[in-house]
């Protein structure tokens, strides 16, 4: 007799891909493939002009190297706030775990604006720092500030789980064996959270190259100097060169894929070496 498969209340593989396919063509599909066929109207000359000028460069240089700088520091930084929070208990624990949502919660011009205000040079942080010849605000400094601000939830909630997994035993375990606390974190725990750190370092890192309301208010916005590539991109919306700001987005849409599958092809690569 025949095994009968067991019920779900979801309908079956065809309505259920056909839904998931039509779903992500409408939020995904659509949108990016009008981006790539506005971008197309342009000649290869004018593309190239709207996507190489020395403007367009210099922000490209800002954003994505204050965007790896963010996400790198997010990914040390990230881990010991996810580390804490899975594995010690103290006074106050909810309201930290609460805090490192805020981000999320709070609008991107609002955490602009308070930066700028604490970072400015008679603000809360920044008076003590300016003395020192510090300068936060208005430079690319604040840029990196606000990229680490708003990317270090997606690397804490990444993590967290993973460490929450983990058996309090592999530690001991390796102490027993005559490991010492580095050794038991560089050749036991990292290999099995590499992937969590790989994949909270994309989205970080993603997050910071798209980020516009939380940057401008503490960029100072000078160009060649800390210009976003997204303030490029509105200015030229502003200006009605829609083609123009279209090709630099198509750009960052390219830049945004190939890292991410290079970090898919490392996620990969480290699972196989975790097993």
């Amino acid at each position: 007799m025949a095994k009968k498969s067991p019920s779900s209340v979801l309908p079956g593989f065809g309505p259920t891909m056909g839904y998931t396919i039509f779903y992500l063509s409408i939020i995904v599909l659509i949108p990016l493939s009008a981006l790539v066929i506005k971008s197309a109207g342009l000649s290869w000359s004018d593309f190239v002009e709207a996507v190489a000028s020395p403007r367009v460069i210099a922000s490209y240089r800002v954003t994505f190297g204050a965007a790896l700088l963010a996400a790198l520091v997010n990914a040390v930084f990230g881990v010991l706030v996810a580390w804490v929070l899975a594995r010690y208990h103290f006074p106050g624990k909810r309201l930290v775990d609460a805090l490192v949502d805020l981000p999320f919660a709070l609008p991107t011009a609002v955490a602009g604006i308070t930066l700028a205000t604490v970072y400015s040079p008679n603000g809360w942080i920044g008076r003590y720092l300016d003395p020192l010849g510090i300068k936060v605000a208005f430079t690319p400094l604040g840029i990196l500030v606000a990229m680490t601000f708003i990317g270090l939830p997606f690397v804490v909630r990444t993590v967290q789980p993973v460490i929450e997994e983990m058996e309090s035993e592999i530690e001991e375990a390796s102490a027993c064996l005559g490991a010492s606390r580095w050794q038991t974190f560089s050749r036991v725990l990292f290999p099995l959270l590499l992937p969590s750190i790989l994949t909270g370092f994309a989205l970080a890192f993603a997050r910071a190259v798209g980020e516009y309301g939380s940057i401008i208010f503490i960029a100072g916005n000078m160009p060649m100097v800390s210009e976003i590539t997204p303030l490029i991109i509105i200015t030229k919306l502003e200006q009605y060169d829609y083609q123009g700001a279209t090709a630099v987005a198509s750009v960052m849409l390219g830049a945004s894929f190939l890292l991410l599958l290079v970090i898919n092809l490392l996620q990969r690569w480290s699972r196989r070496f975790a097993e």
